[in-house]
């Protein structure tokens, strides 16, 4: 298979109404985007081709949306020409995953809290460490009293009690450092003091959109 090829993937089982802005929304958080080819017959579903800059993007993007529940429509996401990406658990920082950009993009209630982090930590480490148990929509890093933070936000609630199940006391890794990470339930009461500390931090805050 060529590079190009396993830089493309077909997603499936699109709904008949869905414009190429919303296919965008669905997978730029994955990776530089370089073409959507979407087509909609006379009668749905439809179907399209993203093809991404680098194949470790496509993988991700199958790992994180074939299946995916898009408007009442079960997605189909595979590498375009047949076969399946490996998966990875990691993906690079694009252009794309800067700033909000609505779609799938958003906060969402089924939140959990990671302590433990090394200070090298990340938004983007946290993702990636987190994207292991599923679908992430938001992460940020923060300091609060001397150790360091993490809130992610997960699309559904199952993928976030399986974030719980099989990532706590887990060891997180980047280019820096490595820990042993616990994960919990975010609890709104408990963290009201650091929530308004969050609102105070530097620019990672900003860039957790993606």
């Amino acid at each position: 298979m060529g590079r190009r090829n396993s830089c493309t993937i077909y997603v499936g089982n699109l709904p008949g109404d869905i414009r190429e802005r919303e296919v965008e929304d669905l997978f730029y958080k994955y990776g530089r985007i370089v073409d959507i080819d979407l087509k909609i017959p006379p009668r749905p579903p439809g179907y399209a081709f993203v093809e991404f800059e680098d194949p470790r993007d496509a993988d991700d993007a199958i790992y994180g949306r074939d299946g995916y529940d898009f408007d009442g429509y079960r997605l189909r996401v595979e590498l375009a020409h047949g076969g399946r990406a490996q998966s990875y658990s990691y993906d690079r920082p694009s252009s794309f995953s800067n700033g909000r950009r609505g779609g799938v993009s958003r906060r969402s209630e089924f939140r959990v809290m990671v302590d433990g982090l090394p200070s090298s930590a990340s938004w983007q480490d946290l993702k990636d460490h987190m994207r292991r148990a599923g679908d992430v929509c938001f992460s940020d890093v923060y300091r609060e009293g001397g150790a360091t933070v993490g809130v992610v936000d997960y699309t559904n609630y199952d993928d976030m009690k399986y974030a719980i199940r099989k990532l706590d006391d887990t060891e997180f890794r980047n280019a820096f450092s490595r820990a042993y990470i616990r994960v919990r339930q975010y609890d709104a009461r408990s963290r009201s003091r650091s929530r308004s500390l969050s609102y105070s931090r530097s620019r990672s805050y900003s860039r957790g959109w993606h």
